[in-house]
């Protein structure tokens, strides 16, 4: 050991006052004298090493001994305090649920995880990939990238929007737990099926561990099916059952260069610098920009009305097939910000009657709709107000209208839907490409049927403002419009010049995801694309499903499974689902020996009574977990998910929610009442308090609405 220079003291004395900003003059005095005492390299360790021997600590010892007491002594003592924090905090990382970093003064103690092993992400998602290389909420919330560093800052951050208020007003601690900070970390998809060594999770083994945590668990491994598939089933769904959009534009359009002959199913059109196009929907961005690079130079115009944001979305998550080229024929409008119509896509709305009113007969009109189109599309009947409107349609959602009666209503009071574009654009040529968000595929219906001559009468839609109460509250501007159109002499105009084709669906969906399961190892079956009705008694089906076909995968059908079977039965005659397969489903429940995932799709009708944040996937989420959890299920491990396709449920960043049995018991021990939620609609609140967001489903805008999904894992324990 060298001796202490007077310079080399200065630094140990400047450390010090860092470390201890407390300590005395007297001993400050006492350690600058000490600098000038020549002692052998023997002398100090030797001191050293009594230092360390001693029991009793340094402030017990008497002021005769002081002298004694040297800076390197105190130095020594300071490091080995430094150690053993390092120590306990390597610790408490390994056994703990987070990593966190402690905080020493002028030190910083970064953590450090393990590389996680590459793999295939999708749309620039990202998680981690097993239960032992789990990244810190910080890390999740400021990473931009699949691909981080071994080791990486902890810096705690609150998101925009999070209400810590919400939390406390649930029960739950003043002091939100460390998750409760962070949004949920992102979805990564599992690279190919792979041998991989299998690994117990809570009472069975998986070879594909991690999957479905990353769509947000913040406990990998602890969860019960930490090792399912219902990622890569929803997600590679999307992205090849129902998306991207522009794949099914181009299978279904045929163009000849050298004749430009363009074929539309069994219809050819002369194509001679005589092309436009419009479009509107979440699904248009991507539709548009495959339409303009098959069709080239003989696209002469378009105009769009896309989600608001969502070009920025699609070039963040690096979908540069989804965007249009930089010096595009096609003018781009964003709005109707949170699916709700505002002045933006109201502006978009009148480009596009204007390009579709100054055609002619030698001109063809291409026009792209899929959901959210009706929003998108906002062009109310002077002197109707697009507030007044708006109002009108929300009052009717609030109410539980569904999505054919809020459409009738719209096509009432608006000048392009229920036909009125293709109108417009008479005498030209319309063919229309749609992507189907209502279940049945009903043109008319489909972001309200804008090239669809509506059949629906102002005797219609006086019924269903009857039907909810709402007909004395009307706007005399409403009024007005309505008896305008009773007394129209010309009646309901025809679209004889318009061809309308469904390029895509939520059957086609679910017949992907079918097959994404059957190649995960699951038995997969469709229930339905039909699912509709009111929440609740959807949640109450699917939860007597599961208790019926647990009892058809695990055990004898007893007395008590029969009579929940009839119960089933009779709910299902209740909500008039039409394409409903269930004893086939329940016949390959029976003969499975083994996993099953049962598949439906459609859209649930929620009826708002409080004042909370949601979306219907949440919402049935969240129901769904309630009823499961109100009677053992046996030796059955089972979890439901819900997902938007477009992957944006309700006015949330979530496309839906996953839950398990225990959620319920799991949620009181957090402070939360499930039931306190669900009365005031209050679903997203839920699930960002619920273990800091790790139940909810974060996929991304996809690009493309084909209505939701609903899954149903059964594997036998």
């Amino acid at each position: 050991m060298q001796e202490a220079s007077g310079e080399g003291m200065d630094d140990a004395v400047s450390m010090i006052q860092k470390f201890t900003p407390k300590i005395s003059v007297r001993t400050k005095t006492f350690i600058a004298q000490e600098s000038q005492l020549k002692c052998s390299k023997e002398e100090r360790l030797r001191k050293l090493y009594e230092l360390m021997d001693r029991k009793s600590a340094v402030p017990q010892r008497p002021k005769t001994e002081a002298k004694n007491f040297s800076s390197w002594k105190l130095l020594s003592a300071l490091c080995s305090c430094l150690v053993v924090v390092s120590l306990v905090r390597t610790c408490l990382s390994n056994v703990g649920r987070h990593q966190v970093g402690l905080v020493v003064p002028k030190f910083r103690v970064r953590e450090t995880t393990k590389e996680p092993t590459p793999m295939q992400t999708h749309e620039g998602l990202y998680s981690d990939s097993s239960p032992g290389s789990r990244l810190s909420p910080a890390q999740r919330h400021r990473s931009e990238s699949p691909t981080r560093p071994a080791k990486q800052e902890t810096k705690a951050t609150k998101p925009k929007g999070y209400s810590i208020q919400a939390c406390q007003r649930s029960g739950r601690s003043q002091t939100p737990s460390h998750d409760s900070f962070y949004p949920p970390h992102r979805v990564r998809l599992p690279p190919a099926p792979q041998p991989r060594p299998s690994y117990h999770t809570s009472g069975f083994r998986s070879a594909h561990p991690g999957v479905l945590p990353a769509l947000g668990t913040g406990n990998c491994g602890r969860e019960p099916w930490s090792g399912s598939h219902g990622c890569p089933v929803v997600l590679r769904a999307v992205g090849h059952g129902c998306g991207p959009a522009g794949p099914m534009l181009q299978r279904a359009l045929c163009l000849d260069p050298s004749s430009g002959l363009l074929k539309v199913r069994d219809r050819s059109f002369q194509l001679r610098q005589n092309l436009y196009l419009v479009g509107f929907g979440k699904a248009v961005l991507g539709m548009a920009a495959a339409a303009e690079e098959l069709l080239g130079q003989h696209l002469v115009q378009g105009v769009i009305s896309v989600p608001k944001g969502i070009r920025a979305a699609m070039e963040h998550a690096g979908k540069q097939e989804m965007l249009l080229k930089p010096h595009s024929r096609v003018q781009v409008f964003e709005g109707a910000e949170d699916n709700l119509p505002d002045r933006d896509a109201l502006r978009a709305a009148v480009a596009i009657r204007q390009l579709a009113e100054g055609l002619t007969a030698d001109d063809l009109l291409l026009v792209l709709i899929s959901g959210g189109g009706s929003a998108l599309l906002p062009a109310p009947i002077p002197p109707v107000t697009l507030e007044e409107k708006q109002t009108l349609t929300k009052l009717l959602a609030a109410r539980g209208a569904n999505i054919q009666e809020l459409n009738t209503i719209r096509k009432a009071l608006s000048q392009l839907k229920g036909g009125g574009l293709a109108q417009a654009a008479y005498p030209a040529q319309v063919v229309s490409l749609i992507l189907s968000d209502v279940v049945g595929d009903p043109v008319e219906v489909i972001a309200s049927g804008p090239t669809v001559a509506s059949v629906h009468s102002v005797q219609d839609c006086l019924h269903i403002l009857n039907h909810y109460g709402l007909r004395a509250a009307l706007p005399r501007s409403v009024k007005t419009v309505l008896a305008q159109s009773d007394s129209d002499p010309h009646g309901p105009h025809s679209c004889g010049h318009v061809l309308n084709v469904i390029i895509g669906s939520n059957a086609l969906a679910l017949a992907e995801a079918q097959r994404q399961a059957e190649a995960l190892g699951y038995r997969a079956v469709v229930l339905s694309a039909a699912i509709q009705g009111d929440v609740k008694s959807v949640a109450r089906f699917y939860g007597l499903l599961t208790r019926v076909a647990g009892a058809h995968l695990t055990l004898p059908v007893t007395g008590a499974s029969v009579e929940e079977e009839a119960q089933l039965w009779e709910l299902a005659a209740e909500l008039q689902l039409p394409d409903l397969q269930l004893k086939e489903a329940l016949e390959a429940v029976a003969g499975a020996g083994g996993p099953v995932c049962l598949l439906a799709g459609g859209e649930p009708t929620v009826q708002l009574q409080g004042s909370g944040k949601g979306g219907r996937n949440q919402e049935l989420a969240l129901r769904v977990g309630a009823e499961l959890g109100q009677q053992p299920l046996g030796p059955l491990e089972v979890l439901f998910l819900s997902g938007g396709t477009d992957g944006q449920d309700g006015p949330t960043e979530a496309a839906g929610a996953w839950v398990v049995p225990e959620l319920t018991s799991q949620a009181a021990t957090e402070g939360l009442d499930v039931a306190a939620f669900l009365s005031r609609n209050d679903s997203h609140t839920f699930f960002r308090c619920f273990r800091g967001g790790a139940h909810l489903l974060h996929t991304g805008l996809t690009g493309t609405n084909v209505m939701d999904a609903h899954l149903l894992f059964l594997r036998p324990r």
